[in-house]
């Protein structure tokens, strides 16, 4: 079946929005080049097919098509997911009419939300981060002052006792003392304030790269997929270098040092962080093929105290999440069995005016 267009709607073809028409029977008789370009799929590819092939297991719009069907009326349906018959997953807007020119009888108008909501979801993660960074800081200089006391009253009795047996149970309370310290200090990290200065993100790859191939010499693969033409960016290098540590270290933990792991950089333009607009960004994914993040704390894993490996702190994202955000940028994760993707976004120059 050919794409086809009534004289009334050429103008379609010129919108940025996605557009498809459908028959009495809902199959789709026209499809605009922005529907191509939101949906990946090709009007030739489409036409013909029943709307419930081209977007598969897609409840919210069978019954908004029903709804403006029935009611002979416009209607608008918010913000829900669907999928195409490519597999291609995004939030929409869609906006139904009726129209009386056949063989359309429906016009769909799409309008992609997923920026709308990655800005939504990162105003959120950055409230949530700030409240954590609290909570982080009351809570180590809470403990310290009690931790030290402690410590040192074990040291008091341990001269006291004279059988070396009863000495390994104060050394029991020293060495539990040193540690929780080393985590209040951890904990305390995040407040020292970054030294801004050019960084090359690729600099501090290569230095996560030789650290982690050093900590795990055998069954760990690092590949490399760099944009070399990416300028530096103004950054905290050990800080940076940190971050990235600590989410790849995660992944080699997770694969049992037997897996691979992908350092990707590209370039990302018109980017909006934190309410402002970057002409340019640096998006640099780690993706390691691992069992990927348990689904129960898959939503969690940047809380503080959150973590999928037995005897893990949970703080390795939370730092890595705080260092980002002190760089203006910002960090997410989309994982499976076999692929997990955390994606950093940095911007390189000054925001741009919307």
């Amino acid at each position: 079946m050919q794409p086809i267009i009534s004289p009334a709607f050429s103008g379609l073809e010129h919108l940025a929005t996605a557009v498809i028409l459908l028959d009495k029977s809902r199959r789709v008789v026209y499809a605009n080049p922005g529907a191509e370009v939101v949906f990946e799929l090709s009007a030739k590819q489409i036409t013909g097919l029943p709307l419930s092939q081209v977007f598969i297991s897609c409840e919210a719009l069978n019954a908004a098509v029903e709804h403006a069907i029935e009611s002979h009326s416009p209607y608008r349906e918010h913000e829900f997911g669907i999928t195409t018959l490519r597999q291609h997953s995004l939030f929409v807007t869609c906006t139904l009419t009726p129209v009386d020119l056949p063989p359309a009888s429906l016009l769909l108008e799409f309008q992609p939300m997923d920026q709308k909501l990655r800005v939504a979801r990162e105003e959120r993660m950055l409230t949530q981060q700030q409240a954590n960074a609290e909570l982080l800081r009351n809570l180590a200089h809470e403990i310290r002052n009690p931790l030290g006391g402690l410590r040192g009253a074990a040291q008091l009795l341990e001269h006291e006792l004279t059988l070396p047996e009863l000495r390994e149970y104060t050394q029991v309370i020293i060495n539990e003392a040193d540690r929780l310290q080393s985590l209040m200090d951890r904990l305390m990290v995040p407040h020292r304030v970054p030294k801004y200065e050019p960084t090359n993100i690729h600099e501090v790859l290569e230095r996560v790269r030789s650290l982690l191939l050093a900590e795990s010499p055998q069954g760990v693969e690092i590949q490399r997929d760099y944009d070399t033409s990416l300028p530096d960016i103004i950054g905290d290098r050990e800080k940076l270098i940190q971050a990235v540590l600590n989410i790849a270290r995660n992944a080699v933990q997770a694969m049992c040092n037997q897996g691979q792991i992908i350092f990707r950089t590209r370039a990302e333009r018109q980017v909006t962080l934190a309410k402002k607009c970057y002409r340019v960004a640096i998006k640099l994914e780690i993706i390691d093929n691992g069992p990927g993040i348990p689904a129960e704390i898959r939503e969690r894993i940047f809380y503080p105290l959150v973590s999928g490996r037995e005897g893990g702190t949970g703080l390795g994202l939370t730092l890595a999440q705080t260092f980002i955000t002190q760089h203006h940028g910002m960090i997410e994760c989309d994982s499976e069995a076999g692929r997990t993707c955390f994606t950093i976004i940095l911007p390189i120059e000054n925001p741009t005016k919307k």
